[in-house]
């Protein structure tokens, strides 16, 4: 959990505050994930860099993602609530200022690692909250909510950069999401509580730096194996991503010697639970799928359909938001049914439209495109949210922070390893294709099918891992301690003084 080992008890209506703070802050932060996209070509022509070197933009904050997210589980057992908050926000309107102003380039490459870094501590908080705060028979209710969170936010980005950038000046981007976020922080550092008491402990160097090397190698050697210039890179990716798997079977080594004597950074022990290491063998599976029909739709519709980045950001909406509203309805059918009668079919149905995608042409309707999105993100919607609930519910309260830290980590290197799979066997089908004879777009499309057929086995795989799912009996909680305000007041007796 958050800062103790017990679970605090507030006021249902305080509950409810405390996790909408940080739903809205957690949507704020990650919409600028996926928000520059569409400005890569006018910051290639401002800044006068290659495309490879504007991609870096996107690359770096998830790099910076992978390297911050493995320390969290350490971090937030040791601070209290509002100052993991407050980091986390002060990180992030750090580097949207400075993102805003940047004059050049790099200054802009490093106010994205800025941004990132309180990203990575957002969403590990809210999830660690949320399994500290709400009983066992509520959580698939609020993690619905978390849902449209981790769902909507990242669909939003390229739609709403693309509206901005018809506005104006790329530096839009940054300047109308800096006021929101600054008022989530004020707003946010005074009304949240304090969750049970920061837990003192050492922290082991030599795990911090295997985590960062590790994971960001990975992901870093990941990201660039589907990439167009990979033959021409100084070190070649395959030998980045050994290192960096090499890495995490080190940090993963001194986790485990750390279990045994003292502390761990990263409490592995979370995989004991076999209903959680199933959750997360799943989640992996279905976020490479995901993220690699996310990279592919925007290329078949731009590329090979003809839509503008704007059109294509428009039509890719529906899909994100259908996913985020279905979130809260999945939750209380989760309360109801449990994991598996939701499941399966989300499974399923995911499986099976990455499949039909496997038909799409150059004649193919967008609408068509429209309709197969808008059901492929039902069926995450039907995946994600009781994978979630399901797996961290598992956990003992001392492991919430340290599941939701290896959920984030693993997240990150499935989206790079999800992205590098696709890439590279569309980029190759593309390639044969276009030696046999089919016009650019027409190999364009045969690589775009490969790359669905990729997603739709991945579906498959997915499916089987599904058949495993079992709703978890909750485990037991401890006694409950009083939670602090702001000044250190007991809500719970403050509450009753005032009635």
């Amino acid at each position: 959990m958050l800062a103790s080992q017990t679970t605090p008890t507030l006021p249902p209506a305080r509950v409810t505050a405390v996790l909408r703070i940080l739903v809205l802050s957690t949507f704020v932060v990650l919409l600028n994930e996926t928000i520059m996209v569409n400005a890569i070509p006018r910051l290639m022509r401002e800044f006068e860099v290659t495309a490879a070197a504007a991609g870096w933009l996107s690359t770096a904050f998830m790099l910076t993602m992978a390297v911050v997210i493995p320390v969290t589980g350490w971090f937030l057992q040791r601070v209290t609530t509002r100052t993991a908050f407050g980091l986390a926000m002060a990180l992030f309107l750090t580097g949207t200022a400075l993102a805003a102003a940047a004059p050049v380039f790099p200054v802009l490459l490093a106010a994205r690692v800025i941004q990132a870094s309180g990203t990575a501590v957002m969403m590990p908080l809210l999830m660690t909250t949320l399994m500290t705060l709400v009983p066992p028979h509520d959580r698939g209710r609020v993690m619905g909510n978390i849902t449209l969170v981790i769902s909507v936010a990242p669909a939003l980005g390229p739609a709403v950069s693309g509206v901005l950038l018809q506005l104006g000046s790329w530096r839009l981007l940054f300047l109308a999401v800096l006021p929101i976020a600054g008022a989530m922080a004020v707003f946010g550092l005074r009304r949240l509580v304090n969750i049970g008491e920061p837990q003192a402990g050492p922290i082991d160097w030599l795990s911090v730096f295997l985590a960062a090397a590790g994971f960001g190698s990975l992901v870093y050697g990941l990201s660039g194996l589907g990439a167009e210039n990979a033959a021409e890179a100084a070190v070649p990716p395959a030998v980045t991503t050994a290192v960096g798997a090499v890495l995490v079977g080190l940090f993963v080594w001194r986790q485990l010697a750390l279990q045994r004597s003292s502390t761990p950074l990263l409490d592995l022990r979370s995989l004991t639970f076999r209903h959680f290491s199933v959750a997360l063998g799943l989640m992996c599976l279905s976020f490479m799928a995901l993220m690699g029909a996310f990279i592919l739709l925007p290329l078949y519709l731009q590329d090979v359909c003809g839509l503008s980045s704007l059109q294509t950001g428009l039509l890719l909406i529906p899909g994100g938001l259908t996913m985020g509203l279905l979130g809260p309805q999945v939750g209380k059918l989760y309360d109801r049914l449990g994991a598996p009668r939701l499941v399966v079919p989300g499974a399923v149905l995911t499986a099976l439209c990455l499949a039909l995608f496997t038909f799409a042409g150059e004649e193919t309707s967008p609408w068509l495109v429209l309709a197969l999105h808008v059901a492929l993100s039902v069926g995450m919607a039907f995946v994600f949210t009781p994978v979630f609930t399901s797996g961290l519910s598992v956990l003992p309260p001392h492991l919430y922070a340290h599941g939701s830290a290896i959920l984030g980590s693993l997240q990150q290197v499935s989206a790079a390893a999800g992205t590098a799979l696709v890439i590279s066997v569309m980029s190759g089908r593309a390639a044969t294709a276009a030696a046999e004879g089919a016009d650019a777009t027409g190999a364009l499309a045969t690589g775009v099918r490969w790359g669905f057929g990729v997603g739709a086995a991945l579906g498959v795989l997915a499916v089987l891992i599904a058949l495993l799912v079992r709703t978890p009996p909750a485990p037991p909680q401890p006694a409950a301690p009083e939670a602090e305000d702001e000044n250190g007041t007991p809500t719970d007796k403050a509450a009753h003084a005032s009635g």
